[in-house]
């Protein structure tokens, strides 16, 4: 008898055993479905954010501190005089559908990137390239038209991705990379399932299924965290919630930050005076929509730059709340009876915080007309149609503050001085000079008012306490999945 109850303990203590150890899969929540799964062709963050070193992988990558490091380029040696980069690839390296990668697909990746007519949303990234060369196959040199401290962190970005001539084409539906999961299904409007890469050239994933599911809605978020059908939800959409979670043991609550830069984007070609841009930026209270809009977390911000960055200046004074200062804006700039659109995406921060802010901006005697989009429509009508006065945005993408030096971008700033700034920095790789040059960029479109800067958006995570591996910190809008396992 006793044996037998000693025997029916071990079976039971193997069996849960084994099942513990078959735990491999996982499903992720993401409040956005992505428009497309190309990060080469598109500008949405939720792309990144699935496919980002999971699927794709660039020549260098970013680390989980934001430090830059070696990807599908194991070696680079760099020029004396910092204008020729000399990559060595990663030997045995092949394409999901079996496909060698070699220096030719460096050769048409950064190619495409930077051809006239590009769809790359980072086209710009790619522009000091004056030729890529492949030696053999697996040296690559790319030639640059001047030294540039940043191009290393630039072929880290997800729109600089390696991918393979054949299956281009189809990356924004089948994407084919080179990545530790390979792309398994495309359940629109519910789910992206991918499969671990088995033959991956580096160390392989511990999770051998990934799922993605698309919830939109807070409260089915918290619901299905609760429930246990989703296992992790790395931007939680509802930070209201988290406390709920700090007080219950089964799960982890991640709070870090993100390179995400939330602003009230003005159109300057139709708020052409900067009295008026400057009235906006004084009839705002940063801290009522941090409060407001999410329950506290967020870091008030005057400038587009990252407050972790050690390059950041504080000039949220300059743009200090003052409602009054912003009443004597508008009637000497005579636009006191200003009617504006406010164009607001989807995610909470843009409903939440547009709500809000068009109350402040009523109070100094700016009226609104609020039109709520979804991504694709607001990709459509406000950054690539302009059609818009204001609109709220999180500009998740690293060390982006060059975007202020294209005129044609969506909020269309058009300064020859800050444009000469960013040559002058693209050239630049002393650390001293670079800082300069990041915080005279600063101080100039804080001057200029071009847009309302927020706050830089936190990154508040919930997981399932027995899951390791995922960022803290979102030096890049990605999950990435490849370090991630479960403990028991």
């Amino acid at each position: 008898m006793t044996k037998a109850l000693h025997l029916g303990a071990a079976v039971l203590a193997l069996t849960a055993g084994a099942a513990m150890a078959q735990q491999t899969s996982i499903t992720i929540g993401m409040q956005l479905e992505p428009p497309m799964l190309d990060p080469t062709g598109g500008a949405a963050a939720a792309i990144d954010e699935v496919v980002y070193s999971n699927v794709f992988e660039g020549l260098t990558r970013f680390a989980a501190d934001g430090s830059v490091i070696p990807g599908l380029a194991g070696t680079w040696e760099i020029s004396e005089d910092g204008t020729v980069y000399t990559f060595t690839l990663r030997d045995g390296v092949s394409f999901h559908d079996g496909a060698a990668m070699t220096a030719d697909d460096v050769v048409f990746s950064l190619d495409r990137a930077r051809a006239e007519g590009s769809t790359n949303a980072q086209a710009a990234l790619f522009e000091n390239i004056v030729s890529v060369e492949a030696m053999d196959d697996l040296t690559v040199v790319v030639t640059l038209d001047g030294p540039d401290g940043a191009f290393l962190f630039d072929m880290a970005w997800g729109d600089a991705v390696i991918v393979d001539p054949a299956s281009a084409e189809t990356n924004a539906t089948n994407p084919i990379g080179t990545g530790a999961f390979a792309f398994g299904e495309w359940r629109q409007g519910d789910s992206i399932t991918l499969t671990r890469n088995d033959n991956y050239w580096g160390e392989p994933a511990a999770l051998t299924d990934v799922t993605f599911r698309f919830i939109s809605d807070p409260n089915a978020a918290l619901a299905a965290m609760m429930a246990g059908d989703v296992d992790a939800f790395p931007v939680f959409p509802a930070p209201e919630n988290l406390a709920q979670f700090e007080a219950d043991p089964r799960f982890n609550v991640i709070v870090g930050s993100t390179e995400g830069e939330t602003i009230l984007a003005m159109n300057n070609q139709t708020l052409t005076d900067p009295r008026v841009r400057q009235a906006i930026t004084h009839a705002i209270n940063r801290q009522d929509i941090i409060d407001g809009a999410m329950f506290g977390y967020g870091t008030p911000i005057g400038t587009h730059f990252a407050p972790h960055n050690p390059d950041y200046v504080d000039l949220t004074a300059q743009s200090a709340f003052d409602p009054e200062r912003a009443r004597e804006l508008l009637a000497e700039a005579g636009a006191e009876d200003l009617t504006l659109r406010l164009m607001l995406p989807p995610p909470s921060y843009a409903r939440r915080g547009g709500e809000i802010i068009a109350s402040q901006l009523r109070d100094v005697g700016i009226n609104t007309e609020i039109t709520n989009l979804e991504w694709a429509g607001w990709l459509e009508q406000v950054f690539r149609g302009y059609d818009f006065d204001l609109t709220i945005v999180s500009h998740t993408e690293p060390a982006d503050i060059n975007i202020y030096a294209r005129p044609e971008y969506y909020f269309q700033y058009d300064n020859a001085e800050f444009q000469a700034l960013m040559e002058e920095l693209s050239v630049t790789t002393d650390p001293a000079e670079r800082t300069r040059i990041n915080q005279e960029a600063q101080r100039m479109i804080a001057d200029d008012y071009v847009n309302a800067y927020l706050f830089q958006l936190a990154k508040t995570g919930v997981a399932n306490a027995n899951i390791e591996g995922l960022w803290e910190n979102s030096p890049t809008q990605a999950t990435d999945l490849t370090a991630v396992r479960w403990t028991q």
